[in-house]
């Protein structure tokens, strides 16, 4: 841990938090992850053993705690960095919105999009939505989300179920619109979106995967 040597808070804060991987850690504690491997879903670019490390700086400086069945939860010292956290999510939206290659993972973003899904506007029984990124890796360039009102759950392999829309566009343009940079009217005027399945699947599909929490942030261009 870097220490400053300075009795300000902020550095006292900052010898905690501007760790490498911490506050995304922290958000993805806010999102409502608690085991490891849920945790780590939400950073697949960590190695488990810095995941390791930084959930223990967390507990050891009360701002989460671990349970008893081995679950990783904020205290209502971590909770507190929720404006914190959501405050750098909507500078980082409106001031900094260039995305490079190294910035675009398809497994973050299908596990953002798995968790933001309005289990309330789905219809009754199972929905699945096959999302395909052509020019991506064969090893991740296909993707399922199989939602029910009780939940959702992301393969990146075919669940044998039937699939009632297709998503097919660059892992770029996906992330883009997920975080709002483009909508998708937009994005299939352009040709850069393709969407196909029943008509009735095709017209609620933006109705179910809801964006960003930053998506809204008002943009300065």
């Amino acid at each position: 841990m870097t220490e400053y040597g300075q009795f300000c808070p902020v550095a006292k804060a900052a010898e905690l938090l501007d760790q490498r991987w911490m506050l995304l850690v922290v958000r993805e504690l806010m999102a409502g992850s608690q085991h490891f491997n849920e945790i780590r879903r939400g950073v697949p670019k960590m190695s488990p053993t810095l995941l390791s490390r930084r959930l223990r700086d967390l507990v050891k400086a009360g701002a989460a705690e671990r349970t008893e069945d081995k679950r990783y939860v904020l205290t209502a010292a971590g909770k507190e960095l929720g404006p914190i956290v959501d405050a750098l999510g909507a500078w980082g939206t409106r001031w900094v919105p260039e995305l490079g290659d190294p910035d675009l993972d398809p497994h973050l973003l299908m596990w953002d999009m798995r968790r933001s899904v309005d289990l309330t506007a789905l219809p009754p029984g199972r929905t699945v939505i096959h999302v395909v990124f052509p020019e991506a890796e064969p090893a991740v360039r296909r993707w399922w989300l199989v939602m029910t009102r009780d939940g959702t759950d992301v393969c990146d392999f075919d669940p044998g179920y039937e699939v009632v829309v297709t998503l097919e566009t660059s892992l770029r343009e996906m992330s883009r619109i997920w975080r709002g940079d483009v909508g998708w009217e937009q994005s299939q005027r352009t040709g850069t979106l393709r969407i196909r399945g029943l008509a009735s699947a095709c017209r609620d599909l933006s109705r179910w995967l809801q964006l960003s929490r930053y998506a809204p942030t008002p943009r300065p261009f």
